[in-house]
C-alpha cells in the first residue's frame, strides 16, 4: 500500500530503502533558504515601514507586511508536497465582490490571514534555524563516527583520531568499531530526521493548511446558503405565480369568454347544456387557479408589502379577524413573505381546528425586529410537533435568524409569536394605510 506522508512510511518495514529519508531531509533543508529570504524581506519590509510611517506613507507598506504571511504560506504548502502527499487547500474564501478592494477586506477579516502572518513570523525567527539544527545534529554526528579511520589515517599518523571532540580513538579496532556505531547510527538518523519532518509538517498544516476549515467560518458560510436558498426559493415562487397570472390565467379567461359567447348562440337543446356545462366547468376552474395563484405569492403582498397582504388573508378568513399593523417602510421581500405566510397558516389553523368564534392579528417593526401575533379565542391545545403545520415555517423562520413561539394551553386562548430581525428597506411606504383593520365578520 502507497505511503501517502511520512508518518504512515514511518510505521511500515523497509521505509530506510524508501526515498521518504531523502524527502523528509529535502524538506528540513529547504526551509534554510526560504526562511532566511522570508527574514530579509520582513527585516527590510519593518524598517523601509517604519521609518516612512511618519509621512504616512509607510501604512501601506505595514499593510503589505500583514499579508506577507499569504505568498509564504503559499509557498508551504506547496513545500508539504514533499513530505505528505494529502491535499493543502488554502483555507481563504472567494470574496463576495471582485476587486481588489473587496479582495483585501476580505483578506484582512479572516482568521487564515492572522494565523499564516504568525506562522511566517515564527517560521523566519525559529522554525528554519531549529530545522537546521535538526538535520545537522541528525547527519554531522553519524558522520563524524563514520570518518574516524580515515582522521586516524590522516591526522593522527595511525595512532589516534579524536571522535567528535569528545574523546579519542587510540587503535584500530576502537576506530573501525566507532565508524561501525556511526553507520548504525545513520540508519537511526534516518529515523529521527522523518519523525521531526512529521512534527514540522503537522505544525505546517495545522496553521496554515488545515483538513477542516475553520468551524466559525463554516457556520457562517452555511447560514448565508440557507438565505440564497430561501431567496430563490422565493424568486421561484414569484416566477411561478407570474407565469400563472399572465400564462395560464389569461388562457382560462379567454376559454371562459368563449364558451360564454357559444352558449348564448346555441340554439336550446343538448348541444346548450353541454356548453353551459362547459362553461360552468371553465369559471370553476379559473376560481381554482386564481385561489392557487394567491396561495403560491400573493400579488397584494408583492405591491404593496405584508400590511396590505395579512389584511386580505384576514378579510378571507371564514373566522372574524381583527387586524392591525403598523408599518413604517416596506420590509425585506423574504421577510414579508415569511411573515406572511406564517399569519396565513396560523389563520388557517384557527378556522380548521380552534373553533374560535374571533381572532386577531397584531403587527409592528420596533427595534430592528418584525412581530407579528395571531391570537384566538378558541379551545387551545395547539402544538407544533403534532402536525399543525407550523413545523416548516419554524424552519423558514429560524432561517432568517428568527423564531416563532406558540401558547396553546387547553380551553385557550392560543397566541402565536413570531419574530424576524430586519430593517426597513429604502422602497417607498406601502400605499395600504399603516394602521390597517380588516372589516369584522358577523
Amino acid at each position: 500500500m502507497r505511503s501517502l506522508n511520512v508518518w504512515q512510511a514511518l510505521t511500515r518495514s523497509g521505509y530506510l530503502l524508501s526515498g521518504w529519508p531523502w524527502r523528509a531531509a529535502g524538506y528540513l533543508l529547504s526551509s534554510t533558504p526560504v526562511g532566511i529570504v522570508v527574514l530579509l524581506a520582513i527585516v527590510l519590509g519593518v524598517t523601509v515601514g517604519s521609518a516612512l510611517a511618519v509621512v504616512l506613507i509607510g501604512l501601506p507598506l505595514l499593510a503589505l507586511l500583514a499579508l506577507s504571511g499569504l505568498p509564504v504560506a503559499a509557498v508551504e504548502r506547496r513545500r508539504l508536497r514533499l513530505v505528505d502527499r494529502r491535499p493543502a487547500p488554502t483555507p481563504h474564501r472567494v470574496p463576495d465582490e471582485p476587486g481588489l478592494l473587496a479582495w483585501g477586506r476580505t483578506r484582512f477579516r479572516e482568521q487564515a490571514t492572522w494565523r499564516e502572518l504568525g506562522y511566517t513570523l515564527a517560521f523566519a525567527t525559529v522554525l528554519w534555524p531549529l530545522d537546521l539544527l535538526a538535520l545537522g545534529t541528525a547527519l554531522v554526528v553519524p558522520a563524524g563516527l563514520v570518518a574516524t579511520p580515515a582522521l586516524m589515517a590522516t591526522v593522527g599518523d595511525g595512532e589516534e583520531a579524536p571522535v567528535l571532540k569528545m574523546w579519542t580513538a587510540t587503535s584500530w579496532p576502537e576506530a573501525f568499531a566507532v565508524a561501525v556505531a556511526g553507520l548504525l547510527l545513520f540508519a537511526l538518523s534516518g529515523y529521527v530526521i522523518g519523525a521531526v519532518a512529521v512534527a514540522r509538517a503537522e505544525l505546517t498544516r495545522l496553521l496554515i493548511a488545515p483538513l477542516e476549515t475553520d468551524l466559525g467560518e463554516k457556520v457562517t458560510e452555511l447560514v448565508r446558503s440557507r438565505v440564497r436558498l430561501v431567496d430563490a426559493f422565493e424568486a421561484e415562487r414569484r416566477r411561478i405565480e407570474r407565469d400563472l397570472h399572465d400564462g395560464a390565467q389569461q388562457r382560462i379567461v379567454a376559454l371562459t369568454m368563449t364558451l360564454g359567447l357559444a352558449r348564448l348562440d346555441a340554439p336550446p337543446g343538448a348541444l346548450a347544456d353541454q356548453l353551459a356545462k362547459a362553461h360552468d366547468e371553465a369559471g370553476k376552474a379559473l376560481a381554482e387557479l386564481r385561489e392557487l395563484i394567491q396561495g403560491i405569492h400573493p400579488k397584494v403582498l408583492a405591491d404593496f408589502g405584508v400590511g396590505a397582504a395579512v389584511a386580505d388573508a384576514a378579510d378571507r378568513s371564514v373566522v372574524p379577524v381583527d387586524v392591525s399593523v403598523d408599518l413604517a417602510r416596506r420590509l425585506p421581500e423574504a421577510v414579508e413573505a415569511a411573515a406572511y405566510f406564517v399569519v396565513c397558516e396560523a389563520l388557517a389553523n384557527v378556522a380548521k381546528h380552534s373553533g374560535a368564534r374571533r381572532a386577531e392579528v397584531v403587527g409592528r417593526h420596533a427595534d430592528g425586529w418584525l412581530v407579528f401575533e395571531v391570537r384566538d379565542d378558541g379551545c387551545g391545545g395547539a402544538d407544533v410537533e403534532r402536525g399543525s403545520g407550523l413545523t416548516g415555517l419554524a424552519d423558514r423562520v429560524s432561517v432568517l435568524d428568527g423564531r416563532l413561539t406558540l401558547s396553546s394551553p387547553a380551553g385557550g386562548p392560543t397566541l402565536l409569536r413570531v419574530e424576524i430581525p430586519c430593517e426597513p428597506t429604502e422602497r417607498s411606504v406601502w400605499s395600504w394605510p399603516r394602521t390597517a383593520c380588516c372589516s369584522v365578520k358577523d
